[in-house]
C-alpha cells in the first residue's frame, strides 16, 4: 500500500512537471505591404515539426518543449526567414511575427519548390483544377466566366446576365454536372441565387473534379463537380465594390467580417445586386421584321423584354477558433429575382412581350466545423440549409410582337392578339410553385497516423412542392398536385500515404436513395368523390471509384482515376417546370457512366526567373440512360416550344484530352494555354454520331502582366488578356447521310477576346478596374444556338478594408 501511495505521488508530480514543460508559439506571416501570406511552411529545425499559415497568414504550434528553438518560415519565391525564441517557465506563450520579401534573385539551376494548397490538391490523383479568385475579386469578372477560363470546363449560357448558365465539364453538362456551395448542392439555394450571384471575393477557391468525385462530396453526377469553398469568417475584414456596364448592367457587392479577438465571437455578412437590360444586338435566320402581308425581312434586332434583377445577401453569427469549434455559425440566406423572358427553349420569329419570372428564397443554415473532436485525427464537418423557394411564372399578354420590338400587324391592318391569350401557345397562366427544401452535408473523418485516414460522408437532400395558378378557376386548383424528391447519398473513403509521401490512394464507395412521391387529387370513376392519385418510387443504387497519385520525381507526378458514377433525376427533370417550359417524366430513371482518367503533371520547375508547368489528362466515359432531350426537341420550336426530358434509348461514349501551360516570369509576366479535344458519340437512325449541342474542341489562353508604381509609388498596375476558341458545331442531329440544308443547325467557329486592367493604390484599400469583353464585337453562340452579348465595357471600383 505504501507503495501505491508513493508510486501515485511520483506520477501526480511527474505529471504536473511535464504539464509546464511545454509551451505555446504563435505568431502570423505578412508580405511587405502587409497582405497575409496562406500557406506559408512554418518548421521548428530540429524538431521535425510544422504547420501552414492559415487563410489570415496566422499559425499555432502547441506543446512545444522548453528550450531553445529556431523558427524557419518559407514560401514559394520568398526568401527564406528564420527567428530564434526561448520557452521556459517565465515565458511559455511566445509570439514572433514574420515579414519576408519577394526572391528576384537569378537561380543558376532547376530547383523544386514544396507544394501550395492549389498543387497539393492537383496532385492527389483526380482530375480536378483549383481555380483561385483573389486576382478576379477585384475586376469586373463573375464566377462563371472565372470557370469558362479553366481546362476541360465550357460555361453553356442561353443570353446574358441572369440566363440559363448549364456547365459542361468534358463535355457532359446540365445536371451531369454537380454544383455545390460549401459542399450544399447549389440547387437548393433556386435560381435567385446563383454563381453569378456570388463575387468572387467571397471565394476562397473554386475545386473542379472531372468524371471521378471524391466521396467527401457525396456527390450524385456522372460528369463531374464544382464545389465554390467560401471564406471561413476569422479575418476581420470589408469589402464593398460596385461596376457599371454595357447594356444598363450594373452589379454590386459588400460582404465582411468580424470577429471578437476574446471570445471568438464572429459576425459575417453578404449582400449582392445585379441587374441588366440585356438589351444587346441579335441576328440570324428566325430574326426578321413581319410585314402586314407576311413579308419577312431579316433584321439585327436588339432584345428588347430581356431584363434581369437579382438582390440578396447572407448574415452569420456564432463562434470561430474556439475551445469547441473551429466554426459554430448559424444564419440565413435571403435572395429575389426578377427575370423578362424573350423567347422560349430555342429562338423563334416570335418573340415574347410580357411573359416573366419571379422567385424568391428565404433560407436558414448551419455550420459547425471542429478538427481533433473528443480524441486527435477526429474531424466533424456539418453544414445544413432549411427553409422555402417560390417562383411565378406570369404570362397573361396577348398581344404578338415582332423582332422589331413593335406589335405584329395584320393584313387588314390591325394589331394582331394571339387566340390563347398569352405568349406562350399553352394559354395565360399565373402559375406559383412553392417549395420547401433541405438539405444537410455531414462528414466524419478520422486521421489513424500519417499514413491512413477514413471517411464517412452524408448527403441529404428533399424538396416538398406544391404547383397552383391563379388563372385557373378554384376548382382547377382543387386539383393541383403535390410534389416531392428525396435523396440520401453515403459515401466511405479510405486515404492510404505511403512511400515516403510519394504515392496516395483514396477508394471510396457510395450508395444512393431516391424517393419520388407525386400526388394528383382526381374524381373517382363515377364522378362523385375526389380521391389521390399517387405515384410513387423508392429505388437505390451503389457506386464506387478510385483516385491515386505517384510521385515519380519531385516534379513528375502520374495521375489515375476512375468511377462507376451515378447521376439521380432532379426536380425539374422529374416534375417539369413551366417557367423553363419543361414537361414531367415522373418515371425517368437515372443515368450510370463509368469514367477513367489518366494524366499527369510537370513541375513546377524554377529556372532563372522563369517557372513553368505543364500537365494533361486523358478521359473515357461510357454513358447509359443519359437524360437529356429527345431528337426531335427542335421540332417544338415552331410548336408549343414544351420539351420533356427523358432517357435517351443509346449509350454515350466521350473521349478525349486535355493540356494545360502555365509560364511565369520574374512574378510579373504570366501565360497560361489549355486546350480540349473530344468526342461525344451516340447512335441516331442507325448512324454513330456526335451529340448535338456540344461544342467538342476548345481552346483559351490568358496573359497577365504586373507593373509597380505606375503613376505613384507602391502602386500596382496588372494588365490582363484573355481569348476563347469554339470550334463549330451542330445543335441538331443530322438527318441521315444527306446533311444537304443542315448548315443552318452549324454553330459556327467562334472566337472572343476580352481585355482588361486593374489599379491597386498604394494603401492597397482601394482599387479600380476596367475590362473590355469580346473586344472585336464577334457574333458568339452558346447553347441551342442562342446569341451572346457582343462588345461589352465595364468599369469597377473595390473598396477593402484587411484586418481592422
Amino acid at each position: 500500500m505504501k507503495n501505491l501511495i508513493t508510486l501515485l505521488l511520483l506520477s501526480t508530480f511527474y505529471t504536473g512537471l511535464s504539464q509546464v514543460q511545454t509551451g505555446t508559439i504563435t505568431g502570423s506571416v505578412k508580405d511587405p505591404s502587409g497582405t497575409p501570406m496562406s500557406y506559408a511552411n512554418i518548421l521548428i529545425e530540429g524538431l521535425n515539426r510544422g504547420v501552414l499559415t492559415n487563410e489570415e497568414g496566422n499559425f499555432n504550434l502547441s506543446n512545444v518543449p522548453f528550450g531553445k528553438h529556431t523558427i524557419v518560415v518559407s514560401f514559394i519565391g520568398y526568401h527564406t526567414r528564420s527567428k530564434t525564441i526561448v520557452i521556459n517557465k517565465e515565458y511559455t506563450d511566445i509570439q514572433v511575427n514574420f515579414t519576408i520579401q519577394e526572391n528576384v534573385e537569378n537561380l543558376d539551376e532547376v530547383t523544386v519548390n514544396g507544394k501550395t494548397e492549389k498543387t497539393a490538391l492537383e496532385t492527389k490523383g483526380f482530375s480536378v483544377n483549383s481555380i483561385e479568385t483573389k486576382e478576379a475579386g477585384l475586376r469586373s469578372i463573375q464566377t462563371n466566366e472565372l470557370l469558362n477560363t479553366t481546362v476541360g470546363v465550357k460555361i453553356r449560357q442561353n443570353g446574358g446576365l441572369g440566363s440559363n448558365v448549364e456547365y459542361s465539364l468534358n463535355g457532359l453538362s446540365g445536371r451531369s454536372v454537380s454544383i455545390f456551395i460549401d459542399g450544399i448542392p447549389i440547387s437548393i439555394y433556386g435560381s435567385s441565387f446563383s454563381l453569378n450571384s456570388i463575387p468572387p471575393s467571397m471565394i476562397k477557391n473554386i475545386e473542379v473534379y472531372k468524371g471521378v468525385v471524391p466521396g467527401h462530396l457525396s456527390s450524385d453526377a456522372v460528369g463531374g463537380a464544382i464545389n465554390i469553398v467560401l471564406h471561413e469568417g476569422g479575418k476581420n475584414n470589408l469589402n464593398a465594390s460596385v461596376s457599371y456596364g454595357s447594356f444598363n448592367t450594373i452589379q454590386t457587392n459588400l460582404n465582411g467580417a468580424y470577429r471578437f479577438s476574446e471570445s471568438g465571437f464572429t459576425v459575417k455578412a453578404s449582400a449582392f445586386h445585379n441587374y441588366s437590360d440585356n438589351d444587346y444586338k441579335i441576328s440570324g435566320r428566325t430574326i426578321v421584321d413581319i410585314a402586314p402581308n407576311g413579308v419577312q425581312t431579316p433584321i439585327v434586332a436588339r432584345r428588347f423584354h430581356d431584363a434581369y434583377r437579382s438582390t440578396g445577401g447572407m448574415a452569420q453569427i456564432g463562434y470561430t477558433n474556439v475551445d469547441w469549434a473551429d466554426q459554430f455559425l448559424v444564419g440565413f440566406t435571403a435572395s429575389d429575382e426578377y427575370k423578362e423572358v424573350q423567347h422560349g427553349t430555342f429562338v423563334t420569329i416570335s418573340p415574347y412581350n410580357g411573359r416573366f419570372l419571379e422567385s424568391d428564397a428565404l433560407l436558414a443554415n448551419l455550420t459547425y466545423q471542429k478538427k481533433n473532436l473528443l480524441a486527435k485525427g477526429l474531424d466533424l464537418n456539418i453544414n445544413g440549409v432549411y427553409g422555402k423557394r417560390n417562383r411565378v411564372i406570369n404570362d397573361t399578354v396577348a398581344q404578338a410582337y415582332t423582332w422589331a420590338g413593335k406589335r405584329l400587324v395584320g393584313f387588314d391592318g390591325e394589331y394582331l392578339d394571339y387566340i390563347w391569350n398569352s405568349q406562350n401557345e399553352n394559354g395565360p397562366t399565373l402559375a406559383n410553385i412553392e417549395r420547401k427544401v433541405a438539405s444537410v452535408r455531414s462528414g466524419l473523418s478520422y486521421t489513424v497516423n500519417d499514413h491512413h485516414k477514413v471517411l464517412f460522408n452524408h448527403v441529404y437532400s428533399g424538396v416538398d412542392r406544391e404547383d397552383s395558378d391563379e388563372m385557373v378557376s378554384l376548382l382547377e386548383n382543387t386539383f393541383q398536385q403535390t410534389s416531392d424528391l428525396y435523396k440520401n447519398i453515403f459515401s466511405l473513403s479510405y486515404e492510404l500515404n505511403a512511400f515516403e509521401d510519394k504515392f496516395k490512394l483514396n477508394a471510396f464507395g457510395k450508395h444512393y436513395w431516391q424517393k419520388v412521391l407525386n400526388t394528383k387529387p382526381v374524381f373517382n370513376e363515377d364522378n362523385t368523390a375526389v380521391i389521390d392519385e399517387i405515384y410513387q418510387s423508392d429505388n437505390d443504387y451503389t457506386g464506387y471509384g478510385f483516385a491515386a497519385s505517384f510521385i515519380v520525381i519531385p516534379t513528375v507526378t502520374l495521375l489515375t482515376s476512375a468511377e462507376k458514377a451515378i447521376r439521380l433525376p432532379s426536380e425539374n427533370e422529374v416534375f417539369g417546370d413551366a417557367g423553363d417550359n419543361l414537361l414531367p417524366n415522373l418515371s425517368i430513371k437515372p443515368e450510370t457512366s463509368n469514367n477513367l482518367n489518366i494524366g499527369f503533371r510537370l513541375g513546377k520547375f524554377n529556372f532563372n526567373k522563369h517557372a513553368v508547368t505543364l500537365s494533361s489528362n486523358f478521359f473515357a466515359r461510357n454513358i447509359e440512360n443519359r437524360i437529356g432531350l429527345p431528337a426531335n426537341a427542335d421540332g417544338l420550336r415552331e410548336s408549343d416550344e414544351f420539351i420533356q426530358y427523358t432517357n435517351l434509348e443509346n449509350t454515350a461514349e466521350s473521349k478525349g484530352i486535355e493540356a494545360e501551360f502555365f509560364y511565369t516570369y520574374d512574378n510579373n509576366l504570366g501565360f497560361n494555354f489549355n486546350v480540349t479535344r473530344m468526342s461525344l458519340t451516340t447512335v441516331n437512325s442507325g448512324v454513330e454520331t456526335n451529340v448535338p449541342n456540344v461544342p467538342l474542341f476548345t481552346m483559351n489562353a490568358g496573359l497577365r502582366y504586373t507593373l509597380k508604381d505606375v503613376f505613384q509609388t507602391n502602386s500596382i498596375l496588372n494588365l490582363f488578356y484573355n481569348t476563347y476558341y469554339t470550334d463549330e458545331f451542330t445543335f441538331k442531329f443530322a438527318a441521315g447521310t444527306n446533311t444537304t440544308g443542315e448548315e443552318e443547325f452549324l454553330i459556327p467557329e467562334q472566337v472572343s477576346h476580352d481585355f482588361g486592367l486593374s489599379y491597386t493604390f498604394p494603401k492597397k484599400n482601394f482599387v479600380m478596374s476596367f475590362d473590355v469583353k469580346n473586344i472585336f464585337d464577334q457574333a458568339t453562340y452558346d447553347n441551342l444556338s442562342v446569341q451572346k452579348p457582343g462588345r461589352a465595357f465595364y468599369l469597377k471600383l473595390n473598396y477593402i478594408i484587411n484586418n481592422f
